[in-house]
């Protein structure tokens, strides 16, 4: 049905044209493509495009079509990756109450009543964590500075108390607040290792989406770009130390210690946990006293 002229054929694999040699030194029962004039194949590829497209527009129906795969597929493989299929396309991502999706809650206490509420939750013990790290330092901070170290404790205690512990972050009802690392929808994306523009490997997860991807959204982490441990607290008890009557800028600590302004959301696989080699920005570790002027 195809006019010799303009007709070739190519590698159903990756869409490569065939000569007449080429054709005589391919294997037996490789995969080939009958193209008409015009006509193109990028292999696989184009396949794999197809099938997204219906994943957009025909869900159920590919789900019920990899179900009836399932049920006769016998190499493991195959039957990994079909399951794997009808478990992301089964997700109940916009569900946000227990009732809606109790299966997203199980194993939790039960005085969460609504996802945001437990994301929430979990951001904030990451926060309250950062904050004890902070305290506990205290015993490597000279004595005489000790006092001063405290009352900068204190100071940033009560302003993570007045942002309820950053947990907006992680909150997708909190649109405006979280827009920096996540949609409405709930969609984390990885940033990568500091020292490239993107994550490489593209890794994105849902945590609301169903309770599997809930329990490995806590593998992921939150990266300090200038390293908490290694620089931003050690730093901090220097500068108490030698302020020398100058006033401690702490709010800029509290700034990379707490906020996206030095937090990163990584996938475990591309958390660099080798020394980043950066430090904290000298112009900005003390900041000058507000002058009183007395009228006489």
């Amino acid at each position: 049905q195809l006019p010799l002229a303009g007709s070739r054929l190519c590698l159903y694999e990756d869409g490569t044209e065939l000569t007449e040699s080429y054709f005589r030194a391919l294997p037996p029962q490789t995969e080939l493509v009958l193209l008409g004039p015009g006509e193109s194949w990028r292999g696989c590829a184009g396949d794999i495009e197809r099938l997204l497209a219906a994943f957009c527009s025909q869900q159920g129906a590919v789900v019920e079509a990899a179900r009836r795969l399932l049920t006769d597929e016998r190499a493991p493989h195959r039957q990994k990756l079909l399951a794997d299929l009808i478990h992301n396309l089964s997700e109940n991502i916009l569900a946000e109450d227990k009732e809606n999706d109790k299966k997203w809650f199980e194993g939790l206490e039960t005085r969460f009543k609504n996802k945001s509420s437990y994301m929430r939750h979990s951001c904030e013990s990451r926060m309250r964590g950062y904050m004890r790290e902070v305290s506990g330092f205290i015993s490597n901070v000279h004595p005489a500075a000790r006092d001063a170290y405290r009352g900068i404790i204190d100071l940033m205690a009560d302003k993570l108390k007045s942002v309820k512990y950053n947990g907006c972050y992680f909150d997708r009802r909190e649109e405006e607040e979280a827009a920096r690392l996540c949609t409405a929808e709930g969609w984390f994306s990885c940033q990568g290792p500091f020292d490239r523009d993107d994550c490489p490997c593209k890794h994105s997860i849902n945590p609301y989406s169903n309770r599997e991807s809930r329990i490995l959204f806590s593998t992921w982490n939150l990266d300090h770009i200038i390293e908490k441990k290694r620089a931003v607290v050690p730093e901090l008890a220097e500068a108490v130390k030698t302020r020398d009557g100058r006033e401690v800028n702490w709010e800029y600590f509290y700034q990379l210690l707490f906020t996206l302004d030095n937090l990163k959301l990584v996938h475990i696989a591309c958390h660099k946990k080798t020394n980043h080699n950066l430090s904290c920005d000298k112009t900005r570790i003390y900041r000058k006293r507000k002058q009183t002027h007395e009228i006489s």
